[in-house]
């Protein structure tokens, strides 16, 4: 073969295998794209009858095999739970629990004294074990509780349905009156992809009754009235809004055990006192003092309101459940936990620094808050021994009216920032602030009763 015969069969071979080359990323794109399109196969069809999160992740495997990853116990500096391994028993047959956070801190026993938290407390676990550690917990198992608690712990929008014949909010009002053992045997999972998607589109929906009163006259208060989060809220509010149906602070009004977020005059710790002392409501009388108080709730959705990320518009989920990349999808990630144990995709697509940089970022701001955080429970304590020591001396009603009111203050303050899992993380001004009204009133509650 002569050398232009060479020549122009290398030629030919070039082509052909730019060709070939081409043709596998054309249809590579063309691959992608068609996911893309079709983001899942439909195994099976899926109705508002289904609550079982198995036959949804028959549809969205990968979504599901996330989901099922929120039994990880993994701890941070700061927060998360160790795998203890406890003794089965009759009353409790789980053979691993979390730490006790009031064996870890006996202040926050005394804090709670004369109600059920002060009996047993530990770390939250992940979202697959939320319906079962409530069912095992002392304050479950040795108080008496309403079906209100399952809102948070347990699959119940097809419950709601069922026994509102249909009306989700009659079903709420009917299971939240029922005894806890009995209105148990309604659920069956713990909070599953019925209770945030549609099962026909997928789109994220509000499906807590609580939470769309809560919203609405939260709104309201700000000059927009009838809100509908399901048809007026974007894509992104949404993101953070399915979260705000649980992780909110609350309260069991009247003997109907009402679910009820105290949003009626804003999100801020001040405002939502300001409602509860304005409907006279308390959870309980402290044991040793007297004073009639507030148990807060895990309020993450109020703190993360007066953080910089809502500013800056970001979600709940952006963090907590960060996208990923599976092919040509896209999708949230459904094992939702710390965003110190994912910073790569949960901080890092916005925040340029290293891994460890961000890690010793978060937790000088959570150490920072965890000293002042010690320093206003110590003030706490303070005030409730100086409360015990005048009633036990005969102190006037007046003056421990006064002092009551102070403990009041002081102790629903401190309990909205440690019952709110961030450790000061959501928003660190905020919660700095929070607590240093907290050692204020509790020294101005002492103050109270030096004065003759």
């Amino acid at each position: 073969m002569n050398s232009s015969a060479k020549r122009i069969s290398i030629a030919i071979a070039v082509t052909a295998l730019a060709t070939f080359a081409a043709s596998a990323v054309l249809v590579s794109v063309v691959e992608r794209k068609q996911e893309a399109r079709n983001p899942f196969f439909k195994v099976v069809e899926l109705t508002d009858d289904i609550d079982d999160p198995a036959v949804w992740g028959k549809n969205f495997p990968m979504h599901y095999s996330s989901y099922k990853s929120t039994v990880d116990m993994v701890r941070t500096r700061y927060g998360g739970s160790e795998a203890l391994p406890h003794t089965p028993s009759r009353m409790d047959p789980r053979h691993v629990v979390a730490q006790s956070k009031i064996e870890q801190d006996p202040r926050l026993k005394r804090m709670w004294l004369g109600y059920p938290f002060s009996v047993d407390f530990r770390e939250e676990r992940g979202h697959a074990y939320m319906f079962l550690d409530q069912q095992y917990s002392q304050r479950v198992t040795g108080f008496k509780q309403p079906g209100t608690c399952l809102n948070c712990h347990a699959s119940v929008y097809l419950a709601y349905r069922k026994l509102g014949n249909g009306d989700l909010v009659a079903g709420f009002e009917k299971l939240s009156q029922m005894p806890y053992a009995e209105a148990s045997r309604h659920a069956a999972q713990p909070v599953a992809c019925i209770d945030c998607h549609d099962p026909k589109s997928m789109q994220l929906r509000i499906t807590r009754p609580a939470f769309l009163e809560g919203i609405r006259v939260y709104k309201a208060s700000q000059g927009v009235p009838n809100y509908d989060p399901n048809t007026m809220a974007s894509t992104q509010e949404m993101r953070s809004f399915v979260c705000g149906q649980c992780h909110v602070e609350y309260y069991f009004q009247g003997p109907q055990k009402r679910l009820v977020f105290p949003w009626h005059k804003g999100l801020k710790v001040e405002e939502i006192l300001a409602y509860y002392d304005e409907v006279r409501h308390k959870d309980f009388v402290h044991k040793e003092s007297g004073a009639g108080v507030l148990k807060a709730q895990h309020p993450e959705f109020e703190m993360y309101n007066q953080g910089v990320h809502a500013r800056s518009g970001v979600a709940c989920a952006d963090c907590h459940m960060p996208y990923r990349r599976e092919g040509g999808l896209k999708i949230s990630d459904h094992h939702v936990r710390s965003p110190l144990l994912n910073i790569n995709r949960a901080c890092q697509g916005c925040h340029h620094f290293p891994e460890q940089e961000m890690k010793d970022r978060v937790e000088l701001i959570q150490t920072r808050f965890y000293k002042a955080r010690n320093v206003a429970m110590d003030a706490l304590m303070d005030l409730i021994s100086d409360i015990k020591a005048a009633r036990d001396a005969g102190a006037a009603g007046s003056q421990l009216e006064k002092a009551w009111d102070f403990q009041r203050k002081a102790q629903f303050y401190l309990d909205f920032v440690e019952a709110e899992n961030s450790t000061g993380f959501h928003a660190p001004q905020e919660a700095l602030r929070i607590v240093a009204e907290s050692i204020d009133f509790s020294r101005r509650g002492q103050l109270t009763l030096r004065r003759k």
